[in-house]
């Protein structure tokens, strides 16, 4: 590819915390970019995207924290996340929590139709009535494919943001605990790989396997979601809800290389990292180096 082709990397700060709580998460970017992100990967800088007030009361008619507040920030989100994609950067979203999501997919199903590869501890498939807090964080893949109250299924009458068969759920540890909350269990169409899956596999393999899914679809590109806890307990316990178990960070730098090296992968998320949680900064420091070694081989590829 000619150096007039490669795709910039550019970051965007998103520190909503509105389906979750202020608890710390939304002082990611200023912890992942105090590391040296930005310095580590070659990236420009495209400013915050500031989110609407938080309001702590759950709204009587979806059951949600925060519905209109999320509905408005997604728009907002997807508005920078298109600028940078029209431009033909590849965008770095730092959240906030996991709601984030449902901009960054925003900003693709204006363009078309959108695939995704969603690494995240638990599959956050809750409906309402089964999360206890009215969490949209807890929430964001059964809103963006469609499940949950309107306002947040159908944004800008685009819903859903995503078709089941065009997301692979990998490296998820929630079942058991999933099923005694009443959450709704994945969808058959929905590809889902779970830690033990990639554990019985490998992490190369289960990474290939997602992305050969994604990739062989009749999406348009596919995004990819990070959520912090989808790593290890021991080796991330700056996370808000935390699950014995997960990924390694060299597993998870595996995946990360396969699925931002192929060129149908359109951004990227980071989201959950509690950076309260490590007051010394270092697993704030290692997050960096790994989320560094995954985004080397976007680049590579645009090379």
């Amino acid at each position: 590819m000619a150096d007039s082709d490669v795709r910039q990397l550019v970051i965007i700060e998103a520190p909503s915390v509105l389906g979750l709580r202020p608890s710390g998460v939304q002082d990611l970017p200023t912890a992942l970019l105090g590391a040296g992100l930005a310095d580590r990967v070659g990236a420009v800088r495209a400013g915050r995207v500031e989110p609407p007030p938080y309001d702590p009361r759950r709204d009587d008619d979806t059951g949600v924290l925060n519905p209109d507040g999320i509905a408005r920030y997604s728009a907002d989100l997807a508005d920078a996340v298109g600028d940078v994609l029209d431009s033909g950067g590849f965008p770095v979203v730092l959240g906030g929590d996991c709601t984030v999501l449902l901009g960054n997919l925003l900003a693709l199903r204006r363009r078309g139709r959108p695939g995704l590869l969603f690494l995240d501890g638990h599959t956050d498939f809750y409906q309402p009535a089964a999360e206890p807090a009215g969490e949209a964080a807890s929430m964001e893949l059964a809103l963006a494919t469609g499940r949950g109250p309107r306002p947040l299924t159908d944004l800008e009458g685009r819903g859903p943001l995503l078709r089941d068969e065009d997301v692979v759920a990998l490296g998820f540890r929630d079942a058991e605990e999933s099923a005694a909350a009443g959450m709704h269990p994945l969808p058959p169409g929905l590809h889902a790989i779970d830690l033990d899956g990639v554990r019985a596999m490998g992490a190369a393999a289960a990474a290939r396997r997602a992305v050969g899914r994604l990739a062989g679809g009749g999406n348009d590109g596919y995004w990819v979601h990070l959520d912090a806890d989808v790593l290890d307990d021991a080796v991330m316990p700056a996370v808000d809800y935390r699950l014995p178990g997960g990924l390694s960070w060299a597993e998870l730098e595996t995946v990360l290389r396969t699925a931002l090296a192929d060129e149908r992968a359109r951004g990227l998320d980071v989201t959950i990292f509690n950076p309260r949680l490590d007051p010394d900064g270092r697993i704030a420091a290692r997050l960096t180096e790994c989320l560094a070694r995954g985004l080397a081989a976007r680049a590579a590829a645009d090379t």
